[in-house]
């Protein structure tokens, strides 16, 4: 099988597209380098990815063309991160809708099988215990450009679907909560990274807000294996999945944890949000997956735990 990666030289992706090559894939991946690195790319068993520099956004035309050449196209490359979609917004939506309109025009034409990666934020002020992908969405005003990630995601969602319904295009959905693992950084706000990190050089833990906000995180290699069970299953075509994990933890917790699997001597400190992002800035409460979904089609369930993850982490900066 021959597939393109849009953003494959990021986190996600990088890991994607080694466990394709690994398997017997031939990878394309396609990534302007903004938040990837050439580093994430990694051989396997002697066989490379072919690398294409191009922005998704404003070169259509070449997104169109490595689009004609492979069979599947894993579309992962978008702003992410919550101090890259506070601090740049307009890059935020310009990438997120632009880049997706280009790539899913492009899939439909050709009739290539297509993966759209969204986000639990679009799940926005939800208080359900659990989110499902049938959820009605409550996302926050738009003075508060935290939330333009969230909508642009949910744009693209709309859209893959109404190619799907309008010209049969053979798209899934798939929307990630907190995925993590060896190679994130915690440049644009990914706090497991960022605590990692400061644990490893005994700095204080930053906790934004009370603390108190909750989370599940799920490995990388579990994520992937999600994808390709996926991939597998021609009935994953015109649905949306969920992919995390059930365990939720605070910050408060996570940043206990970190230090306590990585041996520091790390404090925590508290910093209000206003702060650490913006005047007004919401965050969720609460973002818990509920996967019975992708389970019930594939049997797929997380083989991490969150110690596991850690633990991954601080060996890789290490």
């Amino acid at each position: 099988m021959k597939v393109l990666i849009t953003g494959g030289a990021g986190f996600i992706g990088s890991h994607l597209s080694a466990a394709l090559l690994k398997r017997g894939d031939e990878v394309i991946i396609a990534d302007n380098f903004s938040t990837g690195s050439r580093d994430n790319i990694i051989p396997q068993n002697g066989h490379f990815p072919s690398v294409v520099e191009t922005d998704i956004a404003t070169d259509s035309a070449t997104i169109r063309e490595l689009i004609q050449q492979v069979d599947t196209v894993f579309h992962l490359a978008a702003a992410v991160g919550v101090e890259l979609v506070v601090n740049d917004p307009v890059r935020t939506i310009q990438t997120n809708i632009d880049g997706s309109a280009n790539v899913i025009k492009a899939a439909s034409e050709f009739n290539k099988r297509l993966f759209i990666a969204s986000t639990s934020e679009v799940y926005g002020k939800s208080e359900h215990e659990k989110f499902a992908e049938t959820d009605d969405l409550l996302i926050g005003s738009p003075e508060h450009s935290r939330w333009s990630y969230a909508c642009s995601k949910l744009l693209d969602e709309f859209y893959l679907m109404a190619y799907h319904q309008a010209a049969g295009l053979r798209g899934t959905i798939v929307r990630f909560f907190n995925t993590v693992g060896p190679r994130q950084t915690g440049k644009y706000g990914m706090v497991v990274p960022r605590f990692v990190s400061r644990a490893l050089h005994g700095e204080p833990l930053l906790l934004y807000g009370d603390g108190g906000q909750s989370r599940c995180f799920c490995h990388v290699a579990d994520v992937v294996r999600a994808l390709l069970m996926l991939l597998a299953n021609d009935n994953s075509i015109g649905n949306i999945y969920n992919i995390g994990s059930n365990r939720l933890v605070t910050i408060k917790e996570l940043a206990e944890l970190i230090i306590s699997r990585t041996g520091s001597s790390s404090k925590t400190e508290y910093v209000p949000y206003e702060t650490a992002y913006a005047k007004g800035f919401e965050d969720m409460r609460r973002r818990m997956p509920d996967t019975e979904k992708i389970r019930t089609l594939t049997g797929w369930q997380p083989e991490y735990t969150l110690e596991n993850i850690i633990d991954d982490v601080a060996a890789s900066m290490r």
